[in-house]
């Protein structure tokens, strides 16, 4: 009986271990918050800037921001791309802009070799969530 209590009580431990929720899922990718600044001619709203790095073969969830975001790509490249749109590889210099209501289907390094970083620029409402996870 002893044994069969303690294995069942392992089991629901690692059961419980490997129940993480989507949203402390790590997804490869590294964010550095970088600023948040109020936008007073805006009220209510504010912008929100991050620095994302990929490693090789890294990658996002399908996400949505709920927010303007302007992508511009610092080193690699990425392959980025929202809901009815083409995906689009962009190089250091190049920009890519998700919309408001747009979902973002595809964001990824292009290269499984090197690491890829791009600077995000948000113009969102004041203290909404940097992203929402989609299902």
């Amino acid at each position: 009986m002893k044994l069969v209590i303690s294995i069942a009580a392992a089991l629901a431990a690692a059961c419980m271990l490997l129940a993480v929720p989507a949203s402390a899922a790590s997804f490869d990718a590294k964010v550095t918050p970088l600023t948040t600044t109020p936008l007073p001619q805006f009220p209510g709203h504010e912008v929100e800037m991050i620095v994302v790095e990929y490693p090789p073969g890294g990658y996002d969830p399908v996400h949505r921001h709920d927010a303007d975001a302007f992508v511009y790509v610092l080193e690699g490249s990425i392959v980025m791309g929202v809901k009815g749109g083409k995906e689009v590889t962009l190089k250091p210099g190049e920009i890519f802009h998700e919309g408001l209501n747009d979902i973002h289907t595809v964001g990824r390094n292009a290269s499984t070799t090197q690491p890829a970083k791009f600077v995000v620029f948000l113009i969102k409402k004041q203290g909404a969530p940097l992203l929402q996870l989609v299902k």
